[in-house]
């Protein structure tokens, strides 16, 4: 099945209900996007709107850009946001959150299409690199390995998601020259 993506969709409240609604339903599949499942859409929803109230004209250098995927049915499967740092030494990259695949689409290898296509958006912007960070313990940074990342550092400890299971968080980075 082909994907299609969007760089820069218009952010209606249609948008933000799909983007919640994938965000619910990856967290609940297990997925470390933010939260601890189970969770629901009114829990997700008030992250949801700072992850969007960041994103800005796409003129501005340091707004944030959203990037989705789309099935041939218009369905939302994938989504990432590029986070700016907006700090000028640190203009060169960007920074993937959220990274998101419908749960009943994996296994499909549209997380890997995901990637590939915000490697090809960052490379057409003139970016250096991407980094991101993922929650130890699940494996993920195997996946992100696999699709061309290396893992540049971690910290012990640093997520908690639940009393007495604190988990390492991972910097990952894509080199992009």
């Amino acid at each position: 099945m082909s994907l299609h993506f969007l760089l820069d969709p218009e952010p209606t409240p249609e948008l933000r209900a799909e983007i919640v609604t994938l965000w619910t339903d990856a967290t609940n599949a297990g997925g470390a996007i933010g939260f601890v499942a189970p969770v629901t859409e009114e829990e997700v929803g008030p992250t949801a709107d700072k992850q969007l109230a960041g994103l800005g004209a796409v003129e501005d250098p340091d707004a944030d850009r959203l990037l989705i995927a789309r099935d041939e049915q218009g369905r939302l499967v994938a989504a990432l946001f590029f986070e700016s740092m907006r700090f000028d030494l640190m203009a060169h990259w960007r920074l993937l959150k959220r990274v998101m695949v419908d749960p009943k689409r994996q296994g499909r290898g549209h997380g890997r299409q995901l990637l590939a296509e915000a490697d090809r958006v960052a490379r057409g912007w003139g970016l250096a690199g991407l980094r991101l960070t993922c929650r130890g313990g699940l494996g993920l940074e195997r996946f992100y390995t696999s699709c061309g990342y290396t893992e540049v550092g971690r910290v012990p400890g640093a997520i908690r998601v639940a009393p007495g299971d604190d988990r390492d968080e991972i910097t990952l980075w894509r080199s992009l020259v």
